[in-house]
C-alpha cells in the first residue's frame, strides 16, 4: 500500500498507530511537542509527520529523557511540514550527546553505589553519598560530592 506523505490523520488513526492515548495526544499538543489542524467540520487533523514525533516521544519517556529535552529538541525541526534527513540527523546527534552523558552520570553512580555498598566502610573520606548533619547544603541540594564526580 502507497501511502501519501500529506496525508492528514485522524486522532483515532494516530492513537491506533502510534499506541498512545488521545488524552496524552492532547498534552503534547498543548506542550508544543506535536502539531495538528482542523478539517471542515472542525475535527482535529494531524500531519502523518507527526507519527515520527510521537514514537520519538515514547523512545524519549522510555529512556527517561524529560519532555521539557524533547521539547527543546523538537523546538528545532520545521512544525508544519515534515523535517529533512538533515534535521533528523541533527536531532540524533544531539541526543546522542545527552545519552552519552546519561551514561556516563549511570556509570559512575553504579561504581560508587557498588563500592559503598561493597566496602561497607561508610567513610567520609571514600563516600560519595554520606553528608553527615547535612554539612554540604550550602554546596546545593542532593548528593553533592557524587554530582561533582558524574561532571568531572
Amino acid at each position: 500500500m502507497l501511502v501519501d506523505p500529506n496525508d492528514l490523520l485522524t486522532i483515532g488513526d494516530v492513537v491506533r498507530r502510534t499506541g498512545v492515548s488521545a488524552s496524552a495526544l492532547h498534552f503534547y499538543e498543548r506542550k508544543g511537542l506535536i502539531f495538528s489542524g482542523r478539517d471542515g467540520t472542525n475535527q482535529r487533523r494531524y500531519p502523518r509527520h507527526m507519527l515520527r514525533r510521537i514514537s520519538l516521544i515514547v523512545v524519549a519517556k522510555r529512556l527517561g529523557i524529560r519532555l521539557s529535552d524533547v521539547a527543546a529538541v523538537f523546538s528545532t525541526l520545521p512544525s508544519h511540514h515534515a523535517p529533512t534527513h538533515k534535521d533528523w540527523q541533527r536531532l540524533s546527534l544531539a541526543w546522542k550527546q545527552q545519552l552519552e552523558e546519561r551514561r556516563r552520570a549511570i556509570e559512575t553512580l553504579e561504581a560508587e553505589l557498588t563500592g559503598c555498598i561493597g566496602c561497607g566502610c561508610l567513610s567520609m573520606k571514600a563516600c560519595l553519598l554520606l553528608n553527615p548533619d547535612d554539612a554540604l547544603s550550602p554546596q546545593g541540594p542532593g548528593p553533592v560530592r557524587l554530582q561533582r564526580a558524574v561532571r568531572e
